[in-house]
């Protein structure tokens, strides 16, 4: 059973509005990033290792990598449908997940700042941010997933969008503990 998480996060609020949960006290979930693709670059892995080391300030984070097409399938469908499986193999019943895709709503960083507080409100055990493949999710995450968000109106490389990813996490952070690094 997926859990409701996002029932107060409105992604139509305005960007660049204050965040209704700055210097409140915010159940810090564990955050789980997982990423569909092939071996990471090093400047991509140095960076979000640094990444990680910060926001253990504020949360549990957990980097999980899956291989893009896991069984070397030829058809895009297979494929899809393959990391679609190692993908939902990794998602518990109480994680709260969010689906990073280009159809997504946008959101902005203080709006980032919400979900990650709202989440916290809810029953969830993590939060779960899911970064697809090539050829993007598989129907069941679709259908599983909590919210789907976009980073970017331009469809970004998932090592593009992890690093994107990272810092806004970090950032969201900051903006919820009312630290300088958000102006």
């Amino acid at each position: 059973m997926a859990v409701s998480v996002l029932a107060s996060f409105n992604p139509n609020s305005p960007p660049g509005g204050r965040c209704k949960y700055t210097r409140q006290s915010v159940r810090a979930l564990p955050i789980r990033i997982v990423t569909v693709g092939k071996k990471r670059q090093r400047g991509v892995q140095l960076i979000v290792e640094d990444y990680i080391e910060k926001l253990k300030n504020y949360c549990g984070v957990e980097d999980v990598q899956i291989r893009s097409n896991p069984k070397n399938a030829r058809d895009v469908m297979a494929q899809i449908e393959h990391e679609d499986m190692a993908l939902m193999n990794l998602i518990k019943p109480n994680d709260s997940v969010v689906m990073l895709d280009e159809n997504g709503v946008d959101v902005g960083s203080e709006q980032l700042a919400e979900l990650i507080g709202d989440a916290g409100q809810t029953g969830a055990s993590s939060l779960l941010f899911c970064i697809g493949g090539p050829y993007g999710h598989g129907r069941q995450l679709r259908d599983r997933a909590n919210v789907s968000i976009k980073l970017s109106s331009l469809v970004l490389n998932h090592q593009i969008a992890l690093v994107v990813l990272m810092e806004q996490l970090y950032r969201a952070w900051t903006i919820l503990k009312g630290q300088k690094y958000h102006h």
